[in-house]
């Protein structure tokens, strides 16, 4: 069975053709800067990729670019679209109407729209790739595996904000928590690795353009640090993480700024943006090398916040077995784990500085010899996990 994987972001769509049950990957790709007339398009079967630049406008150009791509004579995969048998998407937002992956009708796309101001970046362009898929796939089911549903599992003293019960009993205002296709699949990749008996307690750090962790005690999710939608937390690439509420108050108040200007302040320009006027880890990481002082600061305080939470959560989870690094920056910048993983040897936490270095695409130990908490690298697939869940449910 083949499943095409969507993932839609707000200037790019992923794809990966995976036939199922073998998960073999036949082809995979990516569009990037979408609205840009220097877009980028690539398209990776086997060893060889193809890459182009071209004016790329919206999602569904975007959209028909791969599907071309999925059936052209010499690198496509398919003879034709119904060859798809389904298409899973990624959708960042279920709220607490989903808490597992689901065939996509009228009423699951109405509320993801609904669920579009909890995660303004996100699901309006999930939406729109699902909508866009379902005229291009027509005989294939479409599926949508939700970023929140693995954080179902968390305690009501998680998820639980201290406002009126009304809040959370009426209109749903609580931590749901996000990047759950990740930490799902490398958790379970960790467990598998270490074993059960070695990986009853975890800590797995998701670190991109956007960044969360997560406690995972058993197998399951007890704690994410996204919360009502994807901003607070660590910081990340434009976005803020944590912000005291008065800050926003104050900017409303007594700076004039509204609601959407706050909301585009700490979603779009914060963060290492905010701090240092860019948003690309391996630039940031390059000036500060160079000397630049707020590149610097930007990464101490984007490290101090990650260790911060590895102290919360060692606490959470009573007792800590490993902690995990994944995602383009986890798996890729030996910097930031380092920064990460500064004075925590009072935790067992103890990196071998030589190790971290080596740049490799396996799951991998990084730990010193004398740590008494694993540190491994192990590389996510979103796609396989979304293809994995929708094969499950349609089977």
């Amino acid at each position: 069975m083949n499943i095409l994987v969507l993932n839609a972001g707000s200037s790019s769509l992923k794809y990966q053709v995976i036939e199922m049950p073998s998960e073999n990957i036949k082809c995979a790709g990516l569009v990037e800067r979408i609205g840009e007339l220097d877009a980028i398009f690539t398209h990776k079967i086997g060893e060889e990729t193809h890459s182009k630049v071209l004016s790329i406008s919206n999602h569904k150009e975007g959209l028909k670019k791969i599907t071309s791509t999925l059936l052209n004579a010499k690198i496509g995969v398919i003879d034709n679209v119904d060859e798809i048998k389904a298409v899973g998407h990624r959708v960042v937002h279920g709220g607490n109407k989903f808490s597992k992956t689901t065939i996509i009708n009228t009423e699951v796309k109405e509320s993801i729209r609904e669920l579009s101001d909890l995660a303004p970046l996100h699901n309006p362009v999930n939406l729109i790739g699902i909508e866009i898929a379902e005229t291009i796939f027509t005989n294939a089911k479409q599926i949508a595996v939700f970023d929140t549903a693995f954080h179902q599992t968390m305690p009501k003293e998680a998820y639980q904000y201290a406002i009126k019960n009304e809040f959370l009993n009426k209109h749903n205002i609580r931590a749901y928590g996000f990047h759950g296709t990740s930490h799902k699949y490398v958790s379970e990749k960790a467990i598998e690795y270490l074993g059960k008996e070695k990986s009853k307690n975890i800590i797995t750090i998701h670190l991109g353009n956007g960044c969360s962790m997560s406690a995972i005690k058993n197998g399951k999710s007890i704690e994410n640090s996204l919360g009502f939608g994807p901003m607070n937390g660590l910081v990340m690439g434009t976005r803020s993480g944590d912000i005291d509420q008065s800050v926003i108050f104050f900017l409303m108040k007594n700076l004039n700024k509204s609601a959407d200007e706050v909301t585009n302040l700490l979603n779009k320009t914060s963060g290492m943006k905010g701090l240092t006027g860019f948003s690309d880890l391996r630039e940031i990481s390059e000036k500060a090398e160079n000397g630049n002082q707020n590149c610097k600061n930007a990464l101490n305080l984007a490290g101090y916040r990650i260790r911060k939470y590895i102290g919360a959560y060692s606490a959470a989870l009573n007792g800590l077995d490993a902690i995990v690094f994944t995602a383009g920056i986890g798996e890729n910048s030996a910097l930031m784990r380092e920064l990460s993983c500064k004075n925590l040897e009072f935790l067992g936490i103890k990196l071998d500085f030589e190790k971290n270095k080596i740049h490799s695409k396996e799951a991998r130990e990084i730990q010193a010899s004398n740590s008494k908490v694993k540190i491994l690298i192990i590389p996510t697939n979103e796609e396989i996990e979304i293809a994995l869940q929708s094969y499950k449910l349609l089977k």
